[in-house]
């Protein structure tokens, strides 16, 4: 079962899903990350902690090491609560690749990037998530890279 995340903002404690839960991932390929003992997102992470370490697992699941880079990203941006597997993957396609980048860049230019991406893929202003959630990802993201020091 998924992570919850905590009520103390202070105390934010980094999500860990099922592989199963990335977004874009097929049966296939969660299978093959099985196979190789990766079940979560958080296990994902550590087994793609390097490039090395990327290139070695694409190899061994027989993939382009983008994919492996776009799972790794997307489950670092899934390790911020209220992004968690249900936005990381808007966020990858608003130019978002880590969680780092989402504590630097400004809340109104990602919302505007954001609003862009919906409108031009599918003619929806209406989806683009709130700006208030919008720095809400902002603040927890900083709260998850303060924590890993």
């Amino acid at each position: 079962m998924a992570a919850k995340p905590t009520k103390n903002r202070s105390a934010i404690a980094s999500c860990d899903w099922p592989i199963e839960q990335l977004p874009g991932l097929s049966q296939e390929e969660q299978s093959q990350l099985q196979n190789c003992g990766i079940s979560t997102t958080r296990m994902l992470l550590k087994q793609g902690n390097s490039p090395a370490a990327r290139l070695a697992l694409a190899n061994k699941l027989q993939v382009h090491l983008q994919y492996v880079n776009k799972w790794l990203a997307l489950a670092d941006l899934a390790r911020v609560p209220r992004v968690g597997t249900q936005y990381c993957g808007l966020l990858l396609h608003a130019g978002i690749g880590s969680v780092a980048q989402l504590a630097e860049v400004p809340t109104h230019r990602l919302h505007q990037q954001i609003m862009r991406l919906q409108v031009a893929t599918m003619q929806r202003r209406d989806l683009c998530p709130a700006i208030e959630l919008v720095q809400q990802w902002s603040q927890e993201a900083k709260i998850v890279l303060s924590a890993e020091c």
